[in-house]
């Protein structure tokens, strides 16, 4: 099974509602050794911070074109609490509601993140924000750089 790492970051100019983007690089080994990267990003007319965080997740996991050993990396405690937390296990047991706090935010990105991940081995990385780490730095630059873009998307969910 191939070892992938994918970092990501997202990012929402007058969050929230405003324009936004999500980066992400996907680093993997081929069998000859060789490192290869790949670089994706889109920005959204009008979208929220969270709503990029997860769409960096489901792209990266989307682009991957079999199974993997996926190591992702993210600055949203959002993201990988949900994972390493097991809170998604429990909105998905009860269906997408939080208890007194009503229901889940973004259910259709979480389901979308849900079967993109589905053929994976994914584990859940929380890397700070701004700390000068170079992936996320450079996820940071291409979320910033989409969301500041021309060629903007519609996000539908917002």
């Amino acid at each position: 099974m191939t070892k992938v790492q994918i970092y990501t970051d997202g990012s929402a100019r007058g969050n929230p509602d405003g324009p936004g983007g999500y980066g992400a690089v996907l680093h993997f080994t081929d069998q000859k050794g060789v490192l290869h990267e790949r670089e994706l990003s889109a920005g959204y007319v009008r979208t929220t911070n969270n709503r990029m965080e997860l769409m960096a997740a489901i792209a990266g996991l989307e682009a991957l074109t079999r199974p993997c050993q996926v190591d992702l990396y993210s600055d949203s405690k959002y993201l990988t609490d949900a994972f390493n937390q097991g809170w998604i296990d429990n909105w998905v047991k009860n269906n997408w509601k939080r208890g007194k706090s009503g229901p889940v935010k973004n259910i259709d990105l979480w389901e979308r993140l849900l079967k993109a991940k589905s053929i994976h081995q994914v584990t859940f990385h929380w890397v700070k924000g701004h700390a000068g780490h170079p992936e996320n730095e450079r996820c940071d630059c291409l979320a910033t750089t989409a969301a500041d873009g021309t060629d903007l998307l519609v996000d539908s969910g917002v």
